[in-house]
């Protein structure tokens, strides 16, 4: 085994990360450090996409905040994710859900997948 396989797999040992895919919502917890102080923010939102394998693995989570569409990419394997919870797991046919950056109300939502 080489050494940066090595490394990648020493660093991802310890952290547990649920199984989750794109049209899923999640609720992140991301630490926040404002100086000497470190505090907990939480993001929710639809996961658009899933990127890459191993510690270089991203993904893109959309909300809706006050009408306007944010978007934010997140390393997985990053320290400062506290936990990743799924609340709910969405029924999509594709990998990259870009579509809906331009749909605008119903066709904004995912249908919850059963079971």
């Amino acid at each position: 085994m080489d050494a940066i396989k090595f490394v990648e797999q020493e660093f991802t040992q310890g952290r547990s990360i649920p199984e989750f895919k794109a049209g899923d919502t999640v609720n992140i917890h991301y630490k926040i450090r404002e100086g000497a102080k470190e505090r907990i923010q939480q993001y929710q939102g639809i996961v658009i996409q899933r990127r890459n394998a191993g510690l270089s693995a991203t993904l893109t989570v959309r909300k809706i905040s006050n009408g306007v569409g944010v978007e934010r990419i997140f390393p997985l394997y990053s320290l400062n994710i506290d936990k990743i919870e799924v609340i709910s797991r969405g029924k999509v046919r594709r990998a990259r859900l870009f579509y809906l950056r331009a749909a605008k109300g119903k066709n904004a939502k995912v249908k919850e997948r059963r079971g």
